[in-house]
This record gives C-alpha cells, sequence and structure tokens, in this order.
C-alpha cells in the first residue's frame, strides 16, 4: 500500500499535550487506538472559516496553530490531514480515501467524495485500519476498526460495522454502518455513514475538495455553523440554531438557540471553541 502522506515535522510533545495522551508513542494498535479516541474527545469539530469566507489551510504549521496551539477545531480534512501526520510522526504509514458521505440516502452513488478518512497500516496487523477523526456526526468513529467485513466493533462503547456495497467499479465499495440512535429521525438500527473504495488519494485532491466545499453557494458547510464536541458521556451538535444532545443511554434532546451572545458563550463553555472574527453564529 503506498505512503500517500509526506513526513511532516510539528511539535509531537504540544499536540498529545493538548490532547492528553500520556502513553506509549510507538506504532502499534494499542497507540493508534489510544490516540484516535483521545483526538476524537479533545479538538472539536467545526467550519467557523467556510462560515466567515475564509477556505481553512490544510498547510500542517496553519494546522498546528489552529488545532493545537488554539481553542479551535476544523472539519474533515483539517482533523485528518493532521492526523495522518500525528500517525506517520508515530511510525505508522497513511493512505488517505475519500469518501462519500451517505446519511440519509439509498443511493450511494448521488452523493459526491467529498469525505476524508484514512487507512493506517499497522505494524505487526494483519489488515490495515480504517481511522477517522473528523467526521462530524453522531455515527462518527471513536476507535480505528479493522479492514474487515461483517464484524461488529465495540469502538469506545459505540457499535459499527463495515459492509460491501454493489457498484460498477473495479473496486470493492466499503460502507461503514453505525448502530444507535444517529439524529436523522429514524428508528434505532444499522445506518450507513459513508461509503469509499481503498484507491488512494493525494493531499492536492483535497485541496481541490476543500476549496469546493468551503467556498460553493451551495455546500452546507458555507452556509451555517456545524459544531460537534464529543465526551465519553454525550455528543454535542450545534447545526445553525439547533443544538442536539445525545447521551450515551441514546436520550436525545434539541432546543433552539435564540441570540448571538447564548451562541458565543455555548461555544466558549460547552464546545471549547472561540470563535474568530467575522463569524455570526446566528445569522
Amino acid at each position: 500500500m503506498p505512503e500517500t502522506v509526506p513526513t511532516t515535522s510539528f511539535d509531537l510533545d504540544t499536540y498529545l499535550k493538548r490532547i492528553g495522551w500520556e502513553g506509549e508513542r510507538r506504532a502499534d494498535l494499542a497507540t493508534l487506538r489510544g490516540v484516535h479516541t483521545a483526538h476524537a474527545l479533545t479538538v472539536p469539530f467545526e467550519n467557523l472559516d467556510p462560515v466567515r469566507g475564509v477556505v481553512p489551510s490544510l498547510d500542517p504549521a496553519d494546522l498546528t496553530v489552529k488545532l493545537v496551539h488554539g481553542r479551535r477545531g476544523g472539519y474533515c480534512y483539517e482533523h485528518n490531514t493532521l492526523f495522518a501526520g500525528v500517525l506517520e510522526a508515530l511510525g505508522f504509514r497513511v493512505t488517505l480515501l475519500a469518501a462519500r458521505v451517505v446519511v440519509g440516502t439509498d443511493r450511494f452513488e448521488s452523493r459526491p467524495r467529498t469525505h476524508m478518512a484514512l487507512l493506517v497500516e499497522v505494524p505487526g496487523e494483519q489488515r490495515p485500519h480504517l481511522a477517522d477523526v473528523g467526521f462530524g456526526a453522531v455515527g462518527a468513529l471513536l476507535e480505528p476498526v479493522p479492514l474487515v467485513v461483517g464484524t461488529e466493533f465495540h469502538d469506545a462503547g459505540r457499535r459499527h460495522r463495515l459492509v460491501h456495497a454493489p457498484h460498477d467499479g473495479p473496486l470493492e465499495m466499503w460502507v461503514l454502518e453505525a448502530y444507535g440512535t444517529t439524529g436523522t429521525g429514524r428508528a434505532d438500527g444499522w445506518e450507513a455513514q459513508y461509503a469509499f473504495t481503498v484507491e488512494p488519494f493525494e493531499q492536492p485532491d483535497f485541496e481541490v475538495i476543500n476549496w469546493h466545499i468551503a467556498t460553493h453557494p451551495r455546500s452546507p458547510f458555507s452556509r451555517r455553523p456545524y459544531v460537534q464536541r464529543l465526551t465519553p458521556g454525550r455528543h454535542l451538535f450545534l447545526d445553525g440554531r439547533h443544538l442536539t444532545e445525545t447521551r450515551a443511554d441514546g436520550a436525545v434532546t434539541t432546543r433552539e438557540l435564540t441570540n448571538e451572545r447564548e451562541a458565543r458563550r455555548l461555544l466558549d463553555e460547552e464546545f471549547g471553541i472561540d470563535v474568530p472574527d467575522g463569524v455570526r453564529l446566528l445569522g
């Protein structure tokens, strides 16, 4: 499997301090799982730069300033570009993947490949693992899962599995499914999150996708805030004015924010985000 992410020098000590990781620094499965979960539970998901008309930089130095040194988060290209660099610094081999987000549709081909995920080779493990610290949904992975069909995984309390979907291409189509209440109004059960093949993508591919998603007038990420924060016991998700809290037991509550001051306080206190200049959270 080719290595597609260039090794980048950055302050690994500061990154690991940011996510609270005090375990081993070696290329093994325990480290991959631990660092993945720590990142997912620490660095928030947010799209405040596109909302204010700024295309997020994917340069590793800029990502370090924003996501590591600052009280900010990012969306999938930022999270997973940074995380790929972290994994390579720890000795893993990483391939960038482009996925179709298919939540809410049965026609996978109707969705473009706009999500970045990672395929990670773990020394001593027979199969590569799907890793993803940048999926802004309640169905996101908390731990990486091996590329195996049909096996149910319990990753830090969530339930996921990978299945194959029929399609006309030469490569197998993999689908990540999550079990449970997903916030779409459907009953508990398995629901597809995103679909992908293992064709390697390169960082310039995501520069183009990132620009499109950040600037296209029909992109949801350019029009209103999407902010997510995970803790071991709950998932907070702000979609425009609507705040949804999903508890570990599956209980879901929603409410509507009423004013800008309330929204800014929420992002500061609950999401750990400093709102940048030029952002109007509630339109």
